[in-house]
């Protein structure tokens, strides 16, 4: 996880569903470098995609946010 990460997660939190271009509206990390963080975000299981760059949190996601899950326990997701 990256600094950026947690920041993309609480955006989601707060704001719903968002797209790499979503990310870097709200200035968090320019699109394609936000669409990176969105494939490990997913491979990890902390969001899933539901539409071709459409992505939202998943309880996962949220468990991690509210420090009931920590994100080094987690393995990746083929």
């Amino acid at each position: 996880m990256k600094p950026v990460d947690d920041q993309i997660l609480e955006l989601m939190k707060d704001e719903g569903n968002l797209t790499p271009r979503a990310v870097e509206d709200f200035g968090i990390a320019v699109s394609d470098y936000a669409g990176d963080r969105f494939a490990v975000l997913r491979r990890y299981g902390l969001v899933e995609r539901i539409s071709r760059g459409l992505y939202r949190l998943t309880d996962d996601g949220r468990a991690y946010l509210d420090e009931e899950l920590d994100a080094a326990e987690l393995d990746p997701v083929e």
